[in-house]
């Protein structure tokens, strides 16, 4: 078991911290501290999640990182996965829980698109793909361009069409890589569950 300082791995906010405090004297038992592990790295949706353990719960090869007034306690895949992140603790009206900022695993369309090879898959995407889909009443939007992966999302007559797969593998995915080679894989991020009318 490997412990650091806070600055090695993860940060927790002021209220974040307060409120990991207050749970454990809630708790009311000695030695406790704070597990986090990263459930899904899918930048698609990436899910955490967050337990008190006590020190019969660690496992030796566990990183602990030290923050004010508890530790931090997470197996080698998820500490790797979480370095540079922050946690804090948010209230809304749907709700309070803590929130992971994790640079590492930004979600998929959580900031503007930029970068000359976005534009070219936009300007692709505008001038190509959806005229193309329009005769079907369907529409193509770009989500986000990561690495050489290109992540879209259906609309209209694609959204839940049964042939949408293969409208994205013979029709998006060639006009998109044929005029920007920079790409090679294309992924749909389109709830296709929640179309309606779909054209077939």
């Amino acid at each position: 078991m490997t412990t650091k300082t806070a600055e090695s791995y993860i940060e927790f906010t002021d209220g974040a911290s307060e409120r990991v405090r207050s749970f454990m004297e809630e708790e009311g038992e000695l030695d406790l501290s704070v597990r986090i592990s990263v459930v899904s790295p899918s930048p698609l949706d990436p899910r955490y999640d967050m337990a008190l353990i006590t020190p019969e719960e660690r496992d030796p090869e566990d990183e602990v990182v030290e923050i004010d007034g508890f530790e931090v306690v997470m197996a080698p895949e998820s500490a790797e996965l979480l370095e540079g992140a922050r946690v804090d603790w948010v209230e809304s009206l749907e709700g309070s829980g803590f929130k992971v900022e994790n640079p590492n695993l930004r979600p998929i369309g959580s900031e503007p698109l930029e970068g000359p090879v976005a534009e070219r898959v936009e300007q692709v995407i505008e001038e190509q793909v959806n005229p193309a889909v329009a005769q079907h009443g369907g529409q193509v939007s770009l989500v986000d361009v990561r690495d050489d992966t290109v992540y879209v999302r259906m609309g209209g007559g694609c959204q839940g069409c049964g042939m949408a797969n293969v409208t994205l593998t013979q029709g998006i995915e060639r006009m998109i890589t044929d005029a920007v080679p920079e790409i090679e894989n294309i992924e749909d991020v389109t709830d296709h569950a929640a179309g309606s009318d779909p054209y077939y």
